[in-house]
């Protein structure tokens, strides 16, 4: 296993230097971070004001796995995640009024106000959809990864899904059968240190989620999932292997959910202190102080930046609540493809 961490045992270590890169690209990843977490946000505020019906689950304080994973794409490449999922669909390019249409079940929705929350979905961006059963992607992935080696396209499928899903038969077969076959697939563990209210501890018997990658023959990388910079360069290396010819990358991306597991959990299950030791790792702020650090950005430019994201991410909520509901009629097209 390879482990390309800067938080061996938890929140506390000091995290590496994030700002390396071209001029310009701690800013462009920063912007998307913002944006994912900006659209948590709104999300959790139209559903308190009641303009969002059914259970959404909210990934702020895991921005970084989502944007350093997705920045390693090229368009043509396939990813799934989890029901957690707003964070992932956005940063493959998913627009953000319309899927702000979806979750207010809009007809102009990215799926016509008929997934939700739970479904997010953009093909038109290689989102192939969120799952709202645990780890039922994780086989879709393969059919991607295979899809893909079988008509030469070159291109590489990608499933995020959380740590409780490493315990289910559908992590095992895919994994599985993906090493057998060497697909062209990177699993990625966004382990958020907790499995709805079960912390990690008490469902898995291993604290490092990527040594199981140690059983399927593939490569097992840790890494620290709020360090943007050091998901996006592990990923990268496991997409270009697996584009190589040379099978699957098991990721382990060490994060931390912000919020409860839906938007009717206070969380008190956590120790006390836990969550405030880890807002001092949260994965903005980290890029943020290293981008000041660094010379990159200024506080104050920061602060523009935050503003002209949060004023971007409002408008395409105002865009989305304007929107028409979908014709009643509509709920019998797209059954059957």
């Amino acid at each position: 296993m390879t482990d390309i961490s800067t938080t061996p045992s938890g929140p506390a270590a000091e995290p590496r230097t994030l700002a390396a890169g071209p001029p310009g690209d701690a800013a462009d990843l920063l912007r998307d971070m913002l944006r994912i977490r900006f659209f948590e946000d709104e999300t959790q505020d139209l559903f308190t004001r009641g303009l969002m019906r059914g259970s959404t689950h909210l990934c702020q304080g895991q921005e970084a796995v989502s944007v350093g994973v997705c920045r390693a794409l090229r368009h043509g490449d396939a990813m799934t995640c989890t029901y957690r999922g707003h964070g992932a669909v956005l940063a493959m390019g998913a627009p953000l009024d319309r899927a702000f249409g979806e979750l207010l079940g809009k007809a102009e929705g990215l799926c016509r106000g008929k997934g939700g929350s739970m479904h997010l979905t953009d093909v038109s961006v290689g989102a192939y959809g969120s799952n709202a059963i645990v780890g039922a992607h994780l086989p879709i992935t393969v059919g991607h990864a295979l899809a893909a080696r079988q008509r030469g396209t070159g291109a590489v499928a990608v499933a995020f899904f959380g740590d409780g899903a490493t315990n289910i038969g559908a992590f095992h077969e895919s994994l599985n059968l993906a090493a057998i076959w060497r697909l062209p697939a990177v699993f990625v563990i966004e382990n958020n240190q907790y499995g709805e209210y079960s912390p990690l501890a008490s469902t898995t018997p291993i604290t490092r989620l990527a040594d199981r990658a140690a059983s399927y023959g593939m490569p097992g990388v840790h890494v620290d999932g709020n360090d943007v910079v050091a998901v996006r360069a592990v990923a990268g290396e496991a997409v270009e292997r697996a584009r190589a010819g040379e099978g699957p990358t098991l990721i382990e991306a060490e994060t931390y959910r912000q919020s409860g597991h839906s938007r009717s959990d206070p969380g008190t299950y956590r120790p006390p202190g836990e969550l405030e030791s880890w807002l001092q790792r949260d994965p903005i702020k980290l890029l943020q102080d290293a981008m000041v650090a660094a010379g990159r950005a200024s506080s104050e430019e920061l602060s523009a930046l935050r503003e002209e994201v949060r004023q971007e991410v409002a408008e395409a909520a105002r865009r989305a609540i304007a929107w028409p509901a979908p014709d009643p009629q509509t709920r019998f097209e797209d059954i059957y493809s």
